[in-house]
């Protein structure tokens, strides 16, 4: 067994779900802070189209952001 190769790519993987959760937050906080921005109608939609994520994902990920403060 090669385990020289195993330890790179478990290594490739902690890394890559690292960069994978970092994104994920960046995204998150981006979607929040585009909706703050705007009262505009449809703006949930909007971000739900841009990000694949569900209105109701949406809307749930702003309910918490706003009760965060």
């Amino acid at each position: 067994m090669d385990t020289a190769k195993l330890e790179l790519a478990a290594q490739r993987y902690r890394d890559a779900e690292k960069a994978l959760d970092a994104a994920r937050a960046d995204l998150q906080a981006e979607a929040v802070a585009a909706l703050r921005q705007t009262d505009e109608r449809g703006a949930q939609a909007t971000v739900a189209r841009i990000t694949g994520w569900t209105r109701e994902y949406v809307r749930k990920l702003k309910n918490k952001a706003d009760a965060e403060g």
